[in-house]
């Protein structure tokens, strides 16, 4: 991890008519590092990722991706600099393989057909399930699975920043265990990561620093164990009264 800000966000707004869902956020994600954003249903976590990504259009405010202000570009002109989401709901192709899946990850590297294959074979290396699925119907498959597929779709973008929406919504606790134990050797490999996450506990534990979003305000923000640590985060995302 480096002190240099990766990602950094300023003032960020984002409205849905006269909602304003994000109310001037500001955050910065520096290279290495994993950043969670906890935080309710509504607390505008999923509008956050999807205007990182170019997914969801900016009111105001700056949003700066290695020292380029990427604020108005469009979503799939950011990919090949740099950002790539595995999205809330995996949003896998079901009527593709999970080769085929794998493939369209890596949709902007024309000319690379080497380098691709050889990260389909690091993807499958990373999730053995995917391989012996690999000429399966995406859609068919459990959705641990299918969560799994879209992480490693996002990682064939070769990104400097991965954004995982929700990456254990939905599943069974063990499947859970398994996901986490990805982001852990992800981030042992120097993936830098943003994490929306429900799991607070799992989120924080892995997290090098972490912010709690509420109604589209950033209410607490810090490092992960220390936020783990708080009383106040513990009585309203850890379950503990």
């Amino acid at each position: 991890m480096t002190d240099a800000a990766l990602l950094k966000v300023d003032a960020l707004e984002v409205r849905y008519g006269a909602i304003e869902a994000l109310k001037g956020i500001s955050l910065e994600v520096r290279t290495g590092e994993i950043v969670t954003i906890i935080g309710g249903n509504g607390a505008g976590k999923s509008t956050l990722m999807k205007a990182i990504s170019g997914l969801e259009p900016v009111a105001s405010g700056r949003i700066a991706f290695d020292g380029t202000d990427i604020t108005h570009l469009a979503g799939h002109r950011r990919v090949p600099l740099g950002i790539a989401q595995s999205p809330e709901g995996r949003q896998v192709f079901p009527d593709q393989t999970v080769r085929d899946n794998l493939m369209l990850g890596a949709w902007h590297r024309k000319g690379d057909r080497d380098a691709v294959e050889a990260d389909v074979e690091a993807q499958f290396a990373t999730f053995p399930r995917l391989r012996e699925r690999s000429e399966q119907l995406a859609g068919t498959m459990s959705g641990g699975e299918q969560q799994m597929l879209a992480i490693a779709r996002a990682l064939m973008a070769r990104p400097k920043l991965l954004l995982l929406d929700e990456p254990s919504l939905g599943l069974a606790p063990l499947v859970v265990r398994e996901i986490f134990t990805v982001i852990r050797a992800l981030k042992a490999r120097g993936v830098t990561i943003l994490l929306v996450e429900q799991m607070a506990n799992q989120a924080l534990a892995v997290a090098d620093r972490a912010c709690v979003l509420e109604t589209g305000s950033i209410t607490l923000q810090g490092r992960g164990a220390d936020l783990r640590k708080d009383p106040k985060v513990r009585a309203a995302y850890l379950g503990e009264h």
